[in-house]
């Protein structure tokens, strides 16, 4: 029997597989919210990128995790929105794509916390990339909801420490110097 952990993990999604990323996402995002602060960042790299809904808690299994007023439904920019309340440092990248709008202005929505959630706009950006400080899933999903439920899609998790803390560096060089 071999002691060695599995630190990375491919999946391809689709409805002949019937898998979806949208679990993942959802329980890599309540994780970063368990232990959120000004040490922690989050990035979301996604050319085309829709407020897609990923947790349902009408049954208030995660309100310890949501705050004073848990929300029965959780949109990805709510959890995003959270995190940043929070103190985490949530990076955005996305097209300046009319259909990336919506998710845009909710999450710079009046009465949500916009000091630690920054976006950059790039018409070229084509990566896939949602990434904490200890984990990265990336591949080729984009963030909406064809991209969670009906495209074939292939998608890696990884802790393998040493591509995630190349794979931020990378994101900062690229994208924090654009500010």
């Amino acid at each position: 029997m071999s002691d060695t952990v599995l630190t990375v993990r491919t999946v391809r999604t689709g409805r002949h597989t019937g898998l979806t990323a949208d679990a993942l996402i959802t329980t890599a995002l309540l994780a970063e919210l368990a232990a959120p602060g000004p040490d922690r960042s989050l990035w979301v790299v996604s050319a085309w990128i829709s407020d897609i809904e990923l947790l349902d808690n009408s049954d208030g299994s995660f309100d310890h995790l949501l705050g004073d007023d848990p929300p029965d439904r959780c949109r990805l920019s709510d959890l995003l929105l959270l995190l940043a309340a929070a103190g985490t440092a949530v990076h955005v990248v996305t097209r300046p794509e009319p259909s990336n709008q919506d998710f845009l202005t909710r999450l710079s929505a009046p009465g949500g916390t916009g000091a630690r959630v920054y976006v950059v706009s790039d018409p070229r950006v084509h990566e896939k990339t949602l990434c904490g400080v200890d984990w990265m899933l990336t591949g080729s999903m984009n963030f909406t909801r064809n991209g969670l439920s009906a495209n074939k899609e292939q998608i890696t998790y990884t802790t393998e420490i040493a591509q995630v803390v190349q794979a931020v560096q990378e994101l900062e060089d690229e994208w924090v110097t654009r500010r």
